[in-house]
């Protein structure tokens, strides 16, 4: 009980429990059929299915319209409450992750609500106005940290050197922030392509997205073809991430 290490192994059992098993579960489920025989079919089966991969493709048009609104809200706000001339008080900052504190459910019925208040439709633009305002807290706290944590030394030698405001953004600032940019974008676009309760009650069931296919075929007890939907949508998810990861090291590397 002395040696630190010892406090890990909570953790570590609950890594195994809640998320090494429930993958290896999805892994195993994806490559059986309903009699628990070894197949491919699960596969060959969303190959065939042109609803289902009309759903995946505009499920990511949607992850990523989300996300690219995210960030083009985001990165300014983040800039602001970084800059401490611009935002000399902390308050601000916690009033931008306050809605962090409320779960996501809660959210997106005051959403309905308020379109409702407003007697606008419930549709596709309901459903990127919620997304946004759900995520955009995500994009906005790990780029705000980068800025913060970022060494002015910087911005001053380019000032010397002759470099306007536009050129230290563009030249210096913008590129050392993208590690929060590239955590943004995961932290945004991964919870967004999965999603399936925000796009139900934004669009009253007129959306479907690709999370939602996988939860009827779940719960129609058609686990093997939903778990095979859930890995196809993992694997996706996990290429981007290492995608993303590499282009960062690159970036940063590239400053250094």
């Amino acid at each position: 009980m002395n040696k630190r290490s010892t406090w890990a192994y909570p953790y570590l059992v609950f890594l195994l429990i809640f998320v090494a098993l429930p993958l290896v579960l999805v892994f195993w489920y994806a490559f059986q059929d309903a009699s628990g025989q070894f197949t491919l079919d699960n596969f060959v089966r969303f190959a065939s299915e042109t609803e289902t991969i009309n759903t995946f493709v505009y499920s990511i048009e949607i992850a990523i319209i989300t996300t690219l609104l995210c960030l083009l809200l985001g990165y300014p706000a983040a800039y602001i409450l970084s800059n401490t001339a611009l935002n000399p008080s902390a308050v601000t900052v916690v009033l931008f992750i306050l809605p962090m504190w409320i779960n996501m459910l809660v959210r997106t019925l005051a959403t309905v609500a308020l379109f409702d208040f407003l007697t606008l439709p419930l549709g596709e633009g309901a459903l990127i106005f919620g997304m946004v305002y759900n995520f955009l807290p995500f994009m906005i706290y790990p780029i705000y940290n980068t800025l913060r944590k970022m060494d002015n030394s910087y911005k001053r030698a380019a000032q010397d050197l002759g470099a306007n405001p536009l050129q230290v953004f563009t030249k210096v600032t913008l590129p050392l922030s993208m590690p929060g940019i590239s955590s943004g974008v995961m932290m945004v676009f991964m919870p967004t392509i999965s999603t399936f309760a925000v796009a139900e009650l934004l669009t009253m069931n007129k959306v479907k997205l690709f999370g939602t296919t996988i939860q009827e075929n779940i719960n129609n007890g058609m686990w093997n073809y939903g778990a095979a939907l859930a890995l196809i949508m993992l694997v996706i998810i996990g290429l981007t991430s290492v995608l993303s990861d590499r282009d960062a090291e690159k970036e940063e590397g590239g400053l250094l």
